[in-house]
Parts: C-alpha cells; structure tokens; sequence
C-alpha cells in the first residue's frame, strides 16, 4: 500500500481574502444546475453530464481541445473493460457454478440470507456489481419462495451486499476507478488494486454481518410485490443424459431429490427408444436416456448445469435415428443449430425458397453437405420468447414434427406448458392444444412471423443461459489474470483488462458482437463527461474555495473532523444522485480540504470512495436499488429502515480504520 506518502495536490486558487473569480462563479453555477438537475431525474444522468460539459466549454472554464479527453480516461477505459470481463462470467455460467457450491440447500432464513449477501458481497469486489446482482436475482427469489419470505426481505440485502463488496478493490464500482485516476491526474500513482481492501473488506463484512445477524428482518414486508415477468407455471421439456454426467447410474430417486431444490419432477423417460409412464424410483438413470421433466423457464438453467444435462434439442440425433421415417432424417438433417450452439454463436438456419428444395434434397440424397444453403444467425438475434396458442389457431392440433418448424420457419420448441394436462408423447411430435404456452427459440422476425400466420400470441421473452465449464474455466481464468497484472504492477488497470477483452473475444468467452452491448454507455458518457468537469473545479481554484468555506467554519481546523465532513457529505450526495457523479464531483472538494487542513489527501479520497459506495437510504443512489424497487414491490421511503442503520456502521467503522491505514 501506498498509505506511507503524505500526499498534497498542489491546487491553484486565489487568495482567502481575494474576491469570487467570474469562473469560479461560472463554474459554481453549472455544477449547481447539474446536481439539481440530477436530484430532478427528469433526464438520465449522461445527458446531464454532456449539457454540463458543453456548458463549461461555453465559458470557457474547459478548453476545447481538451473537452473529450475523458473518453481516453484509463479509469474509463477500466470501467468500460470490467463491464464486457463481467459478461463473459454470466454468459458462461461461471456464477451459476459458484452460487450452487457457496449457497446451502437446506438452511434456516438467517443462514441463507447471510450466505447470499457474502457471496453477493464477493462476486462484487470483481465484477460489476449490478451484473452480480441480476446474476443473484432468480437464486434470491426461490429462497424466499422456499422459506416463506417476502421477496423484498431477501432482495434488499442482496442488493446492499453487492454494494458493499464494490469498495473493496479497485474494479468494484466506478467510484473507486475515478478516485484512482484523480490520485494520478495530480501527480501521484494511482491507487493499486487491493488499497482499498483494507478498509473497504473490513466495512463490507461489517456491513453484511449486521444484516445476516437481524437486519434484513427491518425490511417491510411487501407480499404484493411485482412480478418479474410473466410466470406461465410449470414446463414440460426433455433433457438427454449424456456421457459424463452426473445423472449416469443414479436412480429414478436419487435425482428426483436433486430436483426437489429447483422445484423440478421426472415425469417419465425414453430409455433404448422405449417410452416409460410414471417409471418407478429404482429405475437407473443410464447415459442416452430421455427425460420428461415438468420445471419453470427459471429454474432451467440450474437444473441442466446441477446434474450435467442437455436440453434434447441440444442433442444431434445419432445413428439410431435411422429407425426414424425418411422425412424424419431430412428434417434433423436441414434443422437449425442446437440451443447451445445458438447461444454459443454457432448458430445456422435452413429456411430456403421453393425453387431451392429439390435441389437441396438431390444432395442430401447423394450425401452431400448442403453448406452453400446455410445461412449463419447472429448471436444476438437468437432469443427465446413465450407464444400462447389462441382458441382456433391453426397451431392447435399440430405438432413441430407436422409443422416443420426447424427447416420451414427456424423454429425450436424447447417446452411446452400445459395448465392442468400432462403428456409424455416427445415434444417434437406432440400436438399443440388451445391454451398451450410453448418456449421457443429463433430469431424475433422468425418468432413473430410465425405467430402471425399461425395465431399465437409472443409473451414474455426469457434469458436462459446454458452453462459451458470450459468457457466458464476460461473467463475466470482471463479476468483472475487480468486483476493479478493489476495488483503486481505488470501493467496498469486499463492496459491490464483491454488485454483481457481481447483475450475474452479471441476465445469466444464473449463473442465478438457482445461486447459492445456489455457496456453500459450512460455511464461511461456519464465518467467521461464529468471529468474534464472535475477538472475544472480543480484548476479554477473552485474546489479549495469551497474547502476552505465549508471547513473553517465546521471542521474548524480539525482534521478528523474534517474527514468525518468529507464522508457524511459524500454519503448524503450518493443517495440522492449516481454514486460515480458523486465522486468526480467530491474529489477535487476533499483535495481542497486536505490542503486547507495542511494534511494527507489520501485519507480524505479513501473517505470519497467509501462515502460514494454507501447510497442505502433510497431507491435512486444506486442502480442495484432501483433494479429490486419493482420485483420487491417497495416504496420510496422502504429503503431507510435496514440503509440507515447500514450507513450508520460505515460511517463508524470505516473512519477509525481510514486514520489507522490512511494516516494524516
């Protein structure tokens, strides 16, 4: 750590007796209209920060040449890098992975809450923390479902948790970046990875202690709350056993009690081509067998990654499949790629004209790849979506196999729902009946047409994730290298993780085409508008006059005092607007204070990026609030009962901590 160097920016400004410069006060004005203009919400926050920035190369309070210089901010850089790393843990499944081994299955409320925020807590210190709590979102609400809790009591302390663990490295949350790069701006090395471990671990387990321990029992109780999205009940899909998985010579009873956790049943199987009904629990479950298995969209993606399954549409047909009718083999053979190679970017479809078909069958005939038909479907326009089957559609009464989803229209029919009506006929030849919900995946256009011509109605559009261990082994291994470059100076942050998106695309843990959708843009808009804006507080000598007004006459001298000011002035901005805002505007204010007080800076910037971190009083400080404001159906002012009494044990903890790392 860096806590040694006694650390004081120089900061030009004009004398304590001298009158209100013309750009100090221009200056002034725009940082006000822009605060209010934040605390309003009337306009998202990169909006603000651009009219803010043009408005200060209008006064001339920026030089234009230097207006868009954020945009190469390395803390820029470093935010935007994380975002897409964090995409590659999501899409590969490597949280999935870890949720399962780090959050018990059979546990009291306490205990799983306790686990759920630490693990919420962790994930956060390394990747984005929104990204960690959308991961966190679905496991949180089938523990509260399971133990008869209201959503909003699991949902707010996993969002504090993630929250918390962001201040404890360097790519937590941007706050921590952008105190980093003012360090360095100012003529002093950045912040390493882990400075801010030391005290920001110790505050977050503070913090995740009191709410494990009693806290999350102050959230109120909203049993009304929103649903997420439309929940159609449960699926009947089929899932392969294949080689290797966990499933292979366990009985019929032995998974059935894995399932129970993902409120999941074996409704029957296909074992050697035979269909069971209702096969008994002492059946062994062998590798190519089939299973019925009735379970919600949600849960899906746990319960194929739990026991190493694939959804059947993952499977292409073996050699058996010769058995099958001649029309049978051409389908399978023209049909579009699996589910997972969908989602892996591979996927192809077969949609061709009528002039082209006796074409195409002449060289399936003769054993010859149809390539030159193939046509590649991007990645991201592959979605799965709900269609409901009207009464008098002409879907009723017709199968995918009748249909000829895959070859005509594009189609897969991965599960079908079927209110009160089971049948274990395989999905690719059970005919659809009024009322069915059916989960498909293809393209929109492909998904809408098709409702179109058939009378079905798209319902909610659903995020599956097929997990992949070695993808899932690769971008950790990329994002554990990328941070290790960092915290033994090989290479500064922003080099350190552009290295790594690079790496992340060359190996496909994020295809190429995601990475520009991985990035949150209203907030890198949002950094690098506001540093230039920042920066002009500096070097106008803004900042220090309002140091030295808001200190004299409070701290009155006094430097812990001071540094209390700093944080509790911090905290009480990070609530109201973006807690990045928050800190590319307390800055250049804690420098000036430092100065004032002829003490270390570096305590004082600590005290910024704690301070920042800790919007807990309401549902705008931080987007993690806002994202549970809906499915945990709160109010406004529901957020203060449990963020108070965490703000509170920031507060006191983290300032003993600061004096005893950070010296003064």
């Amino acid at each position: 750590m860096q806590a040694c160097t006694r650390a004081r920016y120089p900061v030009a400004y004009p004398g304590s007796g001298s009158p209100m410069q013309t750009d100090q006060i221009l200056i002034l004005a725009i940082l006000a209209a822009t605060v209010a203009m934040f605390l309003w919400g009337r306009w998202r926050h990169d909006l603000v920060a651009g009219a803010a920035l043009m408005a200060c190369v209008g006064v001339g309070v920026v030089a234009p040449d230097q207006a868009f210089a954020g945009f190469g901010h390395p803390a820029v850089i470093t935010v935007a890098c994380v975002l897409v790393l964090s995409r590659g843990l999501q899409t590969s499944g490597a949280v999935d992975a870890l949720a399962r081994v780090a959050l018990p299955d059979k546990a009291g409320p306490m205990l799983s809450i306790a686990a759920l925020t630490l693990l919420a807590a962790v994930l956060s210190g390394f990747m984005n923390n929104v990204g960690a709590l959308a991961l966190l979102m679905p496991v949180a609400l089938q523990i509260a479902r399971k133990r008869k809790l209201a959503p909003g009591q699991v949902l707010m302390p996993l969002a504090f948790g993630s929250i918390l663990g962001g201040m404890t490295t360097l790519i937590g949350t941007p706050p921590n970046l952008i105190v980093s790069g003012f360090r360095a701006s100012n003529g002093q090395a950045p912040f390493s990875m882990f400075d801010f471990s030391p005290v920001g671990v110790a505050v977050a387990a503070a913090g995740v202690l009191l709410i494990a321990i009693g806290g999350w029992k102050l959230v109120p109780v909203r049993r009304e709350a929103a649903a997420a999205g439309f929940d159609p009940g449960a699926y009947l899909t089929e899932v392969r056993v294949p080689e290797g998985s966990r499933a292979v010579g366990k009985t019929l009873a032995e998974i059935e009690q894995s399932l129970d956790k993902h409120e999941a049943q074996v409704l029957g199987m296909v074992q050697s081509e035979f269909r069971v009904h209702a096969p008994h629990p002492s059946r062994v479950v062998r590798a190519g067998d089939v299973l019925v298995i009735e379970a919600d969209a949600d849960t899906l993606s746990d319960l194929l990654s739990g026991l190493g399954l694939k959804l059947e549409e993952d499977v292409r047909p073996s050699d058996d499949a010769a058995r099958q009718s001649e029309t049978d083999e051409r389908d399978e053979a023209a049909a579009v790629a699996t589910l997972a190679e969908v989602l892996h970017g591979r996927a192809s479809t077969d949609r061709n004209d009528a002039s082209d078909t006796n074409d195409g069958d002449d060289r399936a005939d003769s054993g010859e790849k149809r390539k030159d038909d193939d046509r590649r479907t991007p990645h991201a326009d592959i979605i799965l979506q709900e269609i409901a089957v009207l009464p008098g559609s002409g879907l009723a009464g017709r199968s995918a196999t009748e249909l000829d989803l895959r070859t005509r229209y594009s189609i897969n029919v991965l599960a079908i729902s079927r209110a009160g009506r089971r049948s274990l006929a395989r999905l690719r030849s059970q005919p659809f009946q009024e009322g069915d919900l059916l989960l498909v995946q293809g393209t929109q256009d492909a998904i809408s047409g098709f409702s179109a011509q058939f009378g079905g109605v798209p319902l909610a559009e659903r995020a599956l994730r097929i997990p992949d261990r070695r993808k899932a082994i690769t971008a950790t291994l990329v994002l554990a290298l990328a941070i290790a470059a960092t915290a033994f100076g090989v290479l500064p942050a922003a080099v350190a993780f552009a290295l790594g998106v690079v790496a992340s695309m060359a190996l496909r843990t994020v295809p190429p085409r995601e990475v520009y959708e991985a990035v949150d843009w209203p907030v890198i808009v949002l950094l690098a508008a506001l540093i230039p804006v920042a920066g002009a507080m500096e070097s106008t000598g803004t900042a220090d006059l309002l140091a030295r007004g808001l200190f004299d006459s409070v701290a009155q001298g006094q430097p812990v005092l001071g540094l209390v000011l700093v944080m509790v002035v911090t905290m009480t901005l990070s609530d109201l607007m973006n807690n990045a805002a928050t800190a590319a505007v307390m800055c250049p204010i804690a420098v000036g204070a430092a100065n004032t007080l002829g003490v270390n800076a570096d305590p004082y910037l600590m005290a910024v990026a704690v301070g920042a971190s800790c919007a807990f009083l309401t549902p705008i400080g931080h987007q993690n609030n806002t994202l549970i404001l809906g499915p945990g159906g709160f109010r406004f002012g529901d957020y203060w009962r449990l963020g108070l009494p965490v703000q509170l044990l920031v507060l006191a903890v983290s300032i003993p901590l600061l004096l005893r790392f950070w010296p003064l």
